[in-house]
């Protein structure tokens, strides 16, 4: 199975909600080496434990999400250098071009990486502004012709208002793409919603602080919403 993680940022950051928390980080690292055989890995990283661009002010926009885009690579070279430390073999990607430090993206480069055990990190976005990292991650998922897209939030899955606003409010197990878009629900922003629902590309949404999450989302103890085609 070839599969798409999506981590934000700031679950990476843990209870410090800013830059890194390294016992989050290696936890990833071991449940992923715990389902990496018979499955191909490839990660997207958010960049909001550094920079969340739509509240720089004034700023740019361009320029705010060109520091989103740099914070993404800062966030995928770290943690894919905890993974080297946990045995586990890592290449990142990038859009664009950063000296020696990425490999730039092609589909075939990043298929034979895959194939050659490795797991592979998307950083940098689409590379041009007014695309968020949502849509990098479904943009990846359907170029390296992912299976599914899993989504490791800080919340337990989707719900029909937010639940730190309503207590009321309702947790999903199974909802359709379709309906996410018609309901506004903010899976992912909505320009990606469309893309992967265009392109039938389901998702599983989880809270990556749960104990063991990534597996359990491959096993049958899931906890969280599927989000189908």
């Amino acid at each position: 199975m070839r599969i798409l993680l999506k981590l934000s940022g700031e679950a990476l950051a843990g209870e410090k909600k800013t830059g890194f928390d390294e016992a989050t980080v290696r936890g990833v690292a071991k449940q992923i080496k715990e389902i990496q055989k018979g499955n191909e890995i490839s990660i997207v990283i958010g960049g909001g434990n550094f920079w969340r661009g739509r509240t720089s002010g004034d700023m740019d926009r361009v320029k705010a999400d060109q520091i989103g885009m740099l914070a993404t690579v800062m966030n995928c070279l770290y943690v894919a250098e905890i993974f080297r430390t946990e045995g586990l073999g890592a290449e990142v990607f990038t859009p664009f071009t950063i000296g020696t430090m990425t490999t730039p993206f092609s589909k075939d480069a990043a298929i034979a990486s895959l194939k050659a055990g490795n797991i592979i990190f998307f950083a940098g976005g689409t590379g041009h502004p007014y695309f968020s990292t949502d849509m990098g991650t479904v943009l990846m998922a359907l170029q390296i012709e992912a299976d599914s897209v899993l989504l490791a939030k800080s919340i337990d899955g989707v719900y029909d208002s937010d639940p730190k606003v309503n207590p009321d409010a309702k947790k999903f197990d199974e909802i359709s793409l379709s309906k996410v878009v018609e309901m506004g629900l903010k899976v992912v922003d909505t320009t990606a919603s469309a893309l992967a629902l265009e392109n039938k590309m389901p998702f599983m949404v989880f809270d990556l602080n749960e104990e063991n999450s990534i597996v359990k989302a491959l096993s049958g103890e899931f906890n969280g919403t599927k989000v189908t085609v």
